[in-house]
């Protein structure tokens, strides 16, 4: 069983990491927003690409609000609310199942 605790226990790291970038690359998305880029310049496109298929859906459900996209802010508040929720279930299963807790 220590072995599904383990494998439990490094999905959840990797988990935690993913989300902990994507959330960096959300951020810096919305800080380069405010000095409106070069779109055409390929770093430019390659976080569009990323945050976009995420972003736009909460941006269509939103409703106008004068100018100011809060999109980002609520896919932060998604990102941390998986980290404290999933990750940590599933560190608590991997701790769990190494102490034979049922």
């Amino acid at each position: 069983m220590f072995l599904f605790a383990n494998l439990l226990e490094a999905l959840a790291q990797l988990l935690y990491y993913a989300l902990n970038i994507y959330m960096w690359i959300i951020i810096i998305m919305a800080v380069l927003s405010w000095v409106n880029p070069d779109p055409y310049n390929p770093i430019v496109r390659f976080l569009h690409q990323i945050t976009d298929p995420v972003l736009h859906p909460i941006r269509r459900r939103l409703p106008f609000m004068g100018g100011i996209d809060i999109s980002p802010i609520i896919v932060i508040f998604a990102i941390l609310f998986l980290q404290t929720f999933l990750v940590r279930t599933l560190s608590d299963i991997a701790m769990k199942m190494r102490m034979g807790i049922p």
